[in-house]
């Protein structure tokens, strides 16, 4: 298997046509990738062949002093970066392809339709009227999804409440 990678010359435009192409073989990228670590599988889910294996083990990487600090602090501004990216797509795959990731690294959606408002938890962006005692107080539909990262919250849900409609 290989991939193929448009290399433009001097820092040209990578669109224009008189760019060269090379093939990386993903042997290759698998090589570079596992330099340094232990024989098997590696620390980013290849094996020997250049095969990806979704569900491997993942082998901690040793991080040299303070690297550690500055690696968290990426991960939250990518986090940061893929709500952004979020908020503004357009197409419901990928939204789904984006909370499937940010799920994949511990950042969950919080969607709270049907459970009790809850102010601590929750924003009110409006409500909405029913004559149903048993609604009132209840989240009617989640406007804007909010975001919990392993636990802690980095963004509440903004929410429509049932409220009680006056007879």
């Amino acid at each position: 298997m290989a991939s193929w990678f448009k290399r433009g010359k001097d820092g040209a435009d990578p669109t224009d046509s008189a760019e060269s192409t090379i093939e990386v073989k993903a042997s290759v990228i698998a090589e570079a990738a596992r330099a340094g670590q232990p024989a098997g599988i590696a620390a980013d889910g290849l094996v020997s062949g250049g095969d990806f294996v979704p569900d491997a083990p993942v082998e901690p990487i040793p991080l040299p002093d303070g690297r550690l600090d500055q690696v968290l602090a990426e991960r939250r501004s990518l986090v940061q970066l893929c709500l952004y990216a979020l908020d503004r797509a357009k197409s419901s795959g990928v939204v789904e392809r984006l909370e499937e990731g940010l799920s994949g690294v511990g950042v969950t959606a919080l969607r709270p339709d049907g459970v009790r408002f809850d102010p601590a938890f929750h924003e009110a962006g409006g409500t909405v009227a029913t004559t149903d005692e048993t609604l009132d107080g209840l989240v009617a539909e989640t406007e804007v999804v909010g975001f919990a990262d392993r636990g802690e919250v980095l963004r509440v849900p903004v929410v429509t409440v049932y409220s009680k409609a006056a007879q």
